[in-house]
């Protein structure tokens, strides 16, 4: 490995040069008297935090507290918004239901009992993940995986079902709220290994969660280098889907197995894959530590591609002049802007949501205002029910207003980039608000969608209830 011994000559000279290593703190809904930085917060506002941290997933850690939040900015800070739970991102019935809860002094499976009442009211598993997503293999349930488009699986590793912190409007909020009914994760049979091995089409595997970056080296090595192995070839690319780099960057730098990962990554890059990571970066103010950028060169340094990430948030990020500077600054880092997303509807997705409208003349501005270096970043995307959705434009045709909207990806490839037509709506957020343009009952891949999602349905409850 003569070029990452070059490469990691250069890595430990960063290393060298870096301020004192950070140890991970962890904080969680039992922590938070512990965090100092709340003092500034009323007991009403702390009160607030813990009845909807007791219904959706909280955690926090001493980097996001001490290097990205402005605590003189509360609670305007977007950092804050995006880790720090608000009243208002419950109803409030779901609110007072819990806070009632709370202030009766139930016990903790009691409370349990009413947080689940309320979080099965919250789209645990929106667009057929539960459902529609899991695929078979001789007539059994592949355990930690979903395969929803052709080539690409997604693959849940056990170690990775936690983030180094969460995000308030995660659309995976279900897989963390202890509820086994809610989670994926791959069992310990490697099955989904022999699944990849069974289907050539599969050219790109992407590891997610969760978080696999919460993983240690031997962890993550466990589930990557058998990729390497001949009998998976047909593997072309291998993602890591985390926000390690926004939450956690000494990951790359500092932590006692940073070295050893990149010496895996670069190994896996050797061996003829693509390495990707998709990060997830919600404002630019995550991208302006040092820490975040040694991370981004340590990583750029032996090779690995990151290609950026995120919805469009409310109170986080929902200006065109926040996605431009973003844009900019991730380009002048040397990654790669890859999707804006549209919220999606589950979680507290009424408190972020923004309007389908809104979304595109915002991803519009801040596109026309950067150069075509940025312009990588596809959108507004809807990952939805029958696949990725992306906003083209909104139009008059035949005097109707109307958004103009394309598959990105699809269950049926055969629908990708086959434009069609939605009725314009000011207040829509999601796609299953829209109804067809110009008098039509349906859109053109309703029907075939519909028998795609009986048959999996079937087999669903079949195998799984």
């Amino acid at each position: 490995m003569l070029v990452y011994e070059e490469k990691k000559n250069i890595n430990h000279f960063l290393g060298d040069i870096m301020t004192d290593s950070k140890k991970l703190k962890i904080y969680q809904l039992k922590d938070l008297e512990n965090i100092p930085q709340l003092k500034v917060l009323s007991q009403e506002e702390l009160f607030n935090i813990k009845v909807v941290a007791n219904v959706l997933p909280f955690r926090v850690n001493n980097y996001v507290i001490e290097e990205l939040i402005d605590w003189s900015n509360i609670p305007d800070d977007p950092i804050f918004h995006l880790t720090f739970m608000q009243k208002d991102m419950l109803s409030s019935k779901q609110f007072n239901k819990m806070a009632d809860a709370i202030n009766k002094g139930l016990g903790k499976q009691e409370l349990k009992e009413v947080a689940n009442e309320i979080r099965h009211e919250l789209n645990p598993h929106p667009a057929g993940q539960l459902t529609a997503n899991i695929p078979f293999m001789d007539d059994e349930p592949v355990q930690g995986i979903q395969h929803k488009y052709r080539e690409t699986v997604l693959v849940f590793p056990t170690g990775g079902q936690t983030c180094h912190a969460y995000c308030t409007f995660c659309f995976r909020w279900a897989q963390f709220v202890g509820n086994n009914d809610m989670q994926f994760a791959t069992d310990e049979s490697k099955k989904f290994q022999e699944y990849l091995m069974n289907n050539k089409q599969i050219t790109d595997v992407l590891f997610t969660g969760g978080d696999p970056m919460v993983m240690s080296y031997l962890k993550l090595k466990a589930y990557l280098e058998p990729l390497l192995e001949p009998e998976f070839d047909h593997i072309k690319n291998i993602r890591i889907g985390t926000k390690s780099l926004s939450y956690w960057p000494y990951r790359y730098v500092t932590d006692k197995d940073a070295d050893d990962l990149l010496e895996l990554f670069d190994k896996i890059m050797s061996k003829g894959k693509h390495l990707a990571i998709m990060a997830h970066f919600s404002h630019y103010k995550e991208l302006e530590t040092e820490v975040v950028k040694r991370a981004i060169r340590r990583l750029r340094n032996v090779g690995v591609k990151i290609r950026t990430q995120s919805p469009v948030i409310k109170h986080v990020n929902d200006t065109s002049q926040v996605w431009e500077k973003m844009w900019q600054q991730q380009v002048n880092l040397g990654l790669i802007p890859y999707y804006m997303f549209i919220e999606r509807n589950t979680g507290a997705k009424n408190y972020f949501e923004v309007p389908i409208a809104k979304v595109f003349e915002i991803y519009r501005e801040a596109f026309k205002s950067v150069s075509g270096l940025s312009r990588t970043a596809r959108g507004p995307v809807m990952s939805a029910m029958p696949g990725k959705i992306v906003i083209e434009g909104i139009a008059e045709i035949n005097n109707e207003k109307v958004f103009v909207l394309n598959f990105l990806q699809a269950r049926n490839p055969d629908w990708v980039k086959r434009p069609f037509f939605a009725s314009y709506d000011s207040k829509a957020t999601w796609f299953n608000e829209l109804v067809p343009a110009f008098g039509e009952e349906e859109f053109f891949f309703e029907e075939e969608l519909s028998d795609i999602l009986s048959e999996k349905r079937e087999r669903f409850i079949e195998n799984f209830l």
